[in-house]
């Protein structure tokens, strides 16, 4: 199981396994995963892919209530923490409060960064941001029919 890090302490986390090896490939990736599905799954398994350590940044409650209005979350942040260290593919967890992952990605400092599909690389604010470190971002191709806002439609009609 992946180990869950307060945000505050993941700074200090990166740099001992940097200076445990100098040549280890950071990725990272953000999202608020609240419904975890099979286009979540996939995109994590591939963005594993990219390097020897994944750390998955998630948005807080407080996040995403203003990202995606009171309704949301459905599943509070420490359950979707620990849903998402149980996959196999994912070293560190942690949250971040603010509605971008800038904050996360100026600690983590990847040397990649991945996101889905349905971003404009050119004016993600996260991809100009890694650019500057001199990380790379990978855009991962969308699974059709998958997010969580459909699910909760699907269940809406039902």
């Amino acid at each position: 199981m992946a180990e869950i890090i307060p945000l505050h302490q993941l700074q200090h986390k990166i740099e001992f396994l940097r200076s445990r090896n100098k040549d280890i490939k950071i990725v990272a990736t953000n999202g608020c995963f609240d419904i975890l599905h099979i286009g979540h799954v996939r995109s994590l398994q591939k963005a594993k892919t990219f390097g020897d350590i994944l750390i998955v940044g998630i948005n807080s409650d407080a996040s995403i209530k203003g990202l995606k209005g009171d309704l949301r979350p459905i599943n509070n942040e420490l359950d979707r923490a620990e849903v998402l260290a149980s996959l196999e593919c994912i070293n560190l967890v942690s949250i971040f409060n603010e509605k971008t992952a800038e904050n996360f990605l100026e600690i983590v400092k990847p040397n990649i960064y991945v996101k889905g599909g349905d971003y404009d690389l050119e004016t993600l604010p996260e991809a100009l941001l890694v650019r500057k470190y001199n990380g790379q971002t990978i855009q991962i191709p969308l699974v059709p029919n998958s997010s969580t806002t459909k699910i909760i439609e699907k269940i809406k009609k039902n």
